[in-house]
């Protein structure tokens, strides 16, 4: 087992600050030549606190925020456009940072993409869902509209 810092969010393993164990494997093989972690050792205790330190300082300062940004997200339907097919297929996939762009593109917020979480591949034009982690705590569905662009 390996002990490391995680540098980045990995879903289901933890937040950017994290001391982790996880197999020497996943370790040597994903998370570090990704740049998602590094290796712990004692010094590292200061490299935690400078990572929990920048990210609460990227972190929506207050619940209110949070909230008030929560109801905005699930109050309003976003419009994505993208190149589909005849039959409505699309060109590709919609991908994470194309749902934020939307968002911010439809003057509700700006919401970092690796924070947003799409449940099933959207690869057809038609209504669908995206999951995106405000805070820890602080879970908003986002509904999308996906529509085919004029040709």
């Amino acid at each position: 087992m390996s002990k490391l810092i995680l540098t980045h969010e990995v879903t289901g393993l933890g937040t950017p600050g994290d001391v982790v164990e996880v197999k020497n494997g996943y370790a040597r093989n994903y998370l570090i030549p990704q740049g998602f972690a590094v290796a712990w050792t004692r010094g590292g205790e200061k490299q935690v606190e400078s990572i929990k330190a920048a990210r609460a300082a990227r972190e929506l300062a207050t619940i209110e925020e949070v909230n008030d940004l929560k109801a905005k997200i699930e109050a309003k339907r976003v419009r994505l456009t993208v190149k589909a097919g005849a039959e409505g297929r699309l060109f590709g996939s919609v991908k994470t940072a194309d749902i934020a762009a939307a968002v911010e593109a439809e003057g509700i917020g700006s919401i970092d993409k690796r924070k947003v979480q799409i449940p099933t591949p959207i690869k057809t034009v038609g209504d669908h869902e995206a999951i995106v982690n405000l805070r820890e705590d602080v879970v908003a569905t986002i509904s999308l509209q996906v529509i085919a662009a004029k040709k």
